[in-house]
């Protein structure tokens, strides 16, 4: 057995593997939003299916930067043009977070920045910008840039916003919106985030 037939294990052989063309190509917008854990976790789904077509992709995280999470080293094992892009200082005024809003929003900002510059560019399929509804909601990017940079994106990018309390304007904007209900989550049973799942 090859290397590339240990990562893939096909139940049914028979059916061909073809790529589904559509007719019309259309840069969506899509919103992850909601209580519930698995946004940012879905938003990664998408960067592999991206690579998976060959894409190249940039994830812009508005609030992750202070502490380690998995998926900056998983990008470095997948032989894709994916990159991340830790903008964040953390979750603002929660969990102890030690930096003033005022250092969270100049981060912001220096993220925003970075995601206005990557979008223009046209050189990319799919742009993540990750948590920017919680940015949009602590008041570290304004509404009105986010909007702004939704109607002028490239017309064939795919852009994906996540986070909790997306804003009515942005979800009206969206061709696809997604809510994350939370049911029950393990943090209320008193365990810590794991690694590998939550982070």
């Amino acid at each position: 057995m090859t290397h590339d037939e240990t990562k893939l294990t096909r139940l049914e052989p028979q059916i061909a593997m073809t790529a589904l063309e559509p007719e019309k190509r259309v840069g969506l917008v899509v919103v992850l939003t909601g209580y519930g854990k698995g946004k940012t976790s879905s938003a990664l789904g998408m960067v592999v299916r991206a690579c998976g077509h060959g894409m190249k992709v940039c994830m812009i995280q508005f609030m992750k930067g202070d502490l380690f999470t998995g998926e900056w080293e998983a990008v470095k094992k997948i032989d894709c043009d994916v990159e991340i892009v830790a903008g964040g200082m953390g979750f603002c005024g929660i969990q102890g977070n030690p930096y003033s809003h005022d250092r969270h929003r100049e981060a912001a900002q220096n993220a925003f920045a970075i995601a206005k510059e990557r979008i223009a560019s046209g050189r990319y399929g799919l742009i993540v910008l990750d948590e920017i509804n919680n940015a949009v909601h602590l008041k570290l990017v304004e509404l009105e840039q986010v909007l702004e940079l939704i109607r002028g994106k490239p017309p064939l990018l795919h852009l994906v916003l996540t986070g909790r309390d997306a804003s009515p304007e942005v979800i009206e904007l969206a061709d696809t919106v997604s809510e994350v209900r939370e049911i029950a989550h393990a943090y209320r049973k008193g365990i810590e985030p794991q690694p590998g799942v939550d982070f």
